[in-house]
């Protein structure tokens, strides 16, 4: 079943098309709502709500290549998360002495950090930091556009990314230099 198609079904209400499409983008959402939120039974019921949002409004979703769906249902899982974060108003929490890491790597050394490793580093910052992090690393925003979704100014957004990379920073120097990087 080509995107078209599927989308076609889910239009219809075709259980068998939304079948399809939930199984096909559960896991790659559930990722996304995790990376925003660090907490499992939340990025699970984030994603019961994400396809719920994506059926009812199926309809208005204009189609522009391939990759557009993803993208589009990638943005409606953002956005969901997002709302569950500004809804339980999760603040950054990190004391001030962790702001001021600031380390230089190596290319060859970073490469020593695996994927995963990243990742859990990445869930492990404090909300605000890691929620402006995935807007402007993964969700490729500007700062402009971050700061109209967080409801903050763009000095803020740029402070908190700048925090986020220097907590990152720090925790994968700390990784390299105990040696689990080897």
């Amino acid at each position: 079943m080509d995107e078209r198609e599927l989308i076609a079904g889910c239009i219809r209400k075709d259980n068998a098309a939304r079948r399809y499409l939930y199984e096909f983008y559960a896991r790659p959402m559930l990722g996304v709502c995790y990376r925003y939120t660090d907490n499992r039974q939340v990025s699970e019921d984030l994603l019961h709500d994400g396809f719920i949002r994506v059926f009812e409004s199926i309809g208005a979703f204009e189609y522009r290549g391939k990759g557009s769906l993803k993208a589009w249902i990638s943005k409606i899982f953002v956005n969901v998360s997002l709302e569950y974060l500004r809804a339980n108003a999760q603040k950054p929490t990190a004391p001030l002495e962790e702001w001021t890491s600031s380390e230089a790597f190596r290319e060859e050394e970073l490469e020593t950090v695996p994927t995963d490793v990243l990742m859990r580093f990445i869930t492990e910052l404090p909300t605000g930091y890691r929620t402006v992090f995935n807007l402007y690393v993964f969700e490729e925003m500007p700062h402009r556009e971050i700061a109209r979704l967080l409801h903050i100014n763009e000095a803020s957004s740029r402070s908190q990314l700048a925090r986020a990379k220097s907590l990152l920073a720090k925790k994968i120097g700390e990784y390299i230099n105990s040696g689990d990087g080897e």
